[in-house]
């Protein structure tokens, strides 16, 4: 396995493991590195108590550095000179990048050259056409494609009446709930209808990873039992898409901070927190921890069930005629 560079999250994990006594070997394992990074690591940022933060902060001084060095417009002369005089001739890095393939040995694209400028030499900044700041992104600005992604969302409003009512088994709302360590959680999902919970541990906090454990989880659930899921607007949900294509569930989104859209998730997740409260540190726990606490939680009879279980109704298909809608 190569050398790769730790990224923040994987340093609490770290942190974390080496606190509670874990073996150089096994934290590697763990988090997905070669064995080497780990000591590498410990031994450039390790002095004393191994920090997070600090290493993660050293570690990217020592990258920019490192790449500073390497960058062609400071170690090649003839490429420097050439893009500091047709700079001045007012030709733009795109006319630069394009003509000099032809003309000067080395030459680097014309995004290279507006990072150069804006990172090492700002004194060439007046030789652009537009001066104001920083060029602009190729796909626009983060703004913009934050409204892009929002717009490939189904918000919750236009969930059909069917859903709002509870009328049907198959209707699920998911969320995360978030360990100590900020990087660790659970991913649940919960019945609306029934109250019926899966969870998911999850070490390490991405999208790929959530769409896997969603997937591996709705696959053990009959094709009439899901129909949609609601979450919230994580970003550890931006795989919707095809989570949605592999489940065939079709995915709703609640309104940002409006977590009543959500009550039942917001309110089971309470519950969970019961066995695993607010800073709890989960780098420890197993699935097996997990799987306990959601068969107790789907086993409790509830009030709006007529007192029924969760299972009762969602697994033994048992109807609550006294159930609150």
């Amino acid at each position: 396995m190569s050398h790769t560079q730790l990224t923040l999250k994987q340093r609490f994990q770290l942190e974390t493991l080496l606190g509670t006594g874990w073996l150089q070997k096994n934290i590697a394992y763990h988090i997905d590195v070669a064995p080497s990074t780990i000591c590498r690591e410990i031994s450039l940022f390790g002095g004393g108590a191994y920090d997070a933060r600090s290493a993660h902060s050293q570690s990217n001084k020592r990258r920019k550095t490192g790449k500073r060095k390497t960058k062609v417009l400071l170690k090649n002369e003839q490429v420097h000179t050439y893009v500091e005089e047709k700079l001045k001739d007012d030709w733009s890095p795109e006319q630069i990048a394009g003509r000099g393939k032809t003309e000067c040995e080395g030459m680097v694209c014309h995004e290279t050259i507006y990072q150069f400028i804006y990172k090492e030499k700002p004194e060439w900044k007046k030789y652009l056409r537009q001066k104001k700041g920083k060029y602009r992104r190729r796909h626009g600005t983060k703004e913009r494609e934050k409204k892009r992604e929002d717009a490939k969302k189904q918000r919750i409003d236009t969930r059909p009446e069917v859903i709002e009512k509870r009328q049907r088994i198959g209707d699920w709302e998911g969320d995360t709930i978030v360990g100590g360590e900020k990087t660790t959680g659970i991913l649940t999902h919960v019945e609306r209808k029934s109250g019926f919970l899966m969870a998911n541990l999850f070490l390490r906090k991405n999208a790929v990873l959530i769409k896997e454990k969603t997937i591996e989880s709705f696959l053990k659930i009959s094709d009439d039992k899901k129909f949609s899921i609601t979450y919230d607007n994580g970003t550890e949900f931006s795989e919707h898409e095809l989570t949605a294509r592999l489940t065939g569930l079709i995915i709703y989104f609640a309104y940002p901070y409006h977590s009543w859209e959500r009550g039942t998730n917001e309110n089971t997740n309470g519950l969970l927190r019961q066995y695993f409260p607010k800073k709890m540190m989960f780098a420890k726990l197993t699935q097996k921890d997990v799987d306990a606490a959601v068969e107790s939680i789907n086993n409790r009879p509830r009030k709006r069930l007529g007192y029924l279980t969760p299972y009762e109704v969602f697994v033994e298909g048992k109807i609550a005629f006294q159930a609150r809608m």
